[in-house]
């Protein structure tokens, strides 16, 4: 099999998650900004041997648009348009940062401000390691 990554989009930046090749067990990558992202992507991807992208799709409770829903479908469309080979799956992340900010704490992590590059990482761990429980 191969792996697949997990996107946790953001204006600033983006948490980055993959899977191992077997597709059982998602890992925190890192943060990238959002400005540098098509550019890691491109190297990345290869050698990750990265074959889907799974973005997590920011909606409310009720289902309707949140502030960042649009800028996530067009990121998929840019995507689509930059790595047409790929296959590229948009999920739910409703909760997925507060349960990695939880998670964090648990650990025992104090609240920083440079926590939030983390907080993405693991969201996009947990967005990642729910699909892969439904696959």
């Amino acid at each position: 099999m191969s792996a697949i990554l997990c996107i946790d989009f953001g204006l600033k930046r983006c948490g980055i998650a993959t899977s191992d090749s077997d597709r059982i067990i998602a890992s925190p990558v890192a943060t990238i900004p959002t400005e540098q992202i098509e550019a890691w992507l491109e190297v990345e991807l290869p050698k990750r041997k990265i074959t889907e992208i799974l973005l997590g799709y920011p909606t409310r409770l009720d289902g309707s648009d949140t502030h960042i829903t649009e800028n996530v479908r067009l990121f998929k469309l840019r995507l689509a348009s930059l790595f047409p080979h790929l296959k590229l799956t948009l999920i739910d992340e409703r909760f997925s940062s507060k349960m990695a900010s939880a998670a964090i704490h648990q650990m025992g992590h104090k609240k920083k401000k440079h926590e939030k590059g983390l907080v993405d990482q693991v969201a996009a761990a947990l967005i990642l390691q729910e699909y892969l429980s439904l696959c």
